[in-house]
């Protein structure tokens, strides 16, 4: 899938391609203030992961450049199968530089196509642009039922808070009580809500 495909998320595909040109492979260049901010919301989004380990596979919606595959194998997960997708074409050729040879699979797409033992979708929801506000809680709506679709053990995303005292009209804030309930209600009676953590944002945890 490209981003003629999908005409809400061309903007979006853009301005990420815009943004990885100007800054590059870094945390900034995915929308993200810096490393310790992008190392959290992953620490929070791996929550999800059962312990003990043991080899499982990931689908990594909006991948960028493969950065939550760096992390997780920094911390020694051990992961059979990395699929990644994103609609940003410059985004993947980056990943596929970045990454190299390995377990891993990278795909031009706005959903996931394939099982996984879990699911994952970081800062994906965040930036509308110039999409009415039902129309892009539409989408996120779909999108969490593709990846609850997808997902044989769980999955987890993020999304900035409704908790906030400002806010930029081309984003999109959640309200967590709304989603907590949406996901205990359609997708698993194991649903943890992450909310108390340093960043305008939280992170929803789904386990099956």
């Amino acid at each position: 899938m490209t981003g003629a495909n999908h005409p809400k998320l061309e903007p979006i595909a853009r301005l990420y391609t815009e943004s990885l040109a100007k800054h590059g492979t870094a945390p900034q260049g995915v929308g993200w203030h810096d490393h310790e901010s992008h190392r959290l919301r992953f620490d929070k989004l791996a929550c999800v992961l059962e312990e003990p380990g043991g080899p499982i596979t990931i689908n990594d919606l909006g991948c960028g450049y493969g950065a939550f595959y760096e992390y997780l194998r920094a911390r020694r997960v051990e992961v059979s199968l990395f699929r990644g997708y994103d609609i940003s074409p410059a985004m993947l050729a980056e990943a596929r530089r970045l990454m190299g040879v390995g377990p891993v699979e990278l795909i031009e797409g706005a959903a996931i196509e394939k099982d996984a033992d879990y699911s994952f979708a970081s800062g994906i929801f965040n930036v509308r642009q110039e999409c009415s506000e039902d129309s892009w809680l539409a989408h996120i709506l779909g999108t969490l039922d593709n990846m609850n679709a997808h997902s044989r053990r769980g999955f987890a995303f993020n999304l900035l808070t409704s908790y906030v005292d400002w806010r930029e009209p081309h984003l999109f804030y959640g309200d967590p009580r709304f989603f907590f309930d949406h996901c205990k209600r359609n997708y698993s009676r194991s649903v943890a809500l992450l909310h108390d953590y340093p960043l305008w944002e939280w992170t929803i945890l789904v386990r099956k």
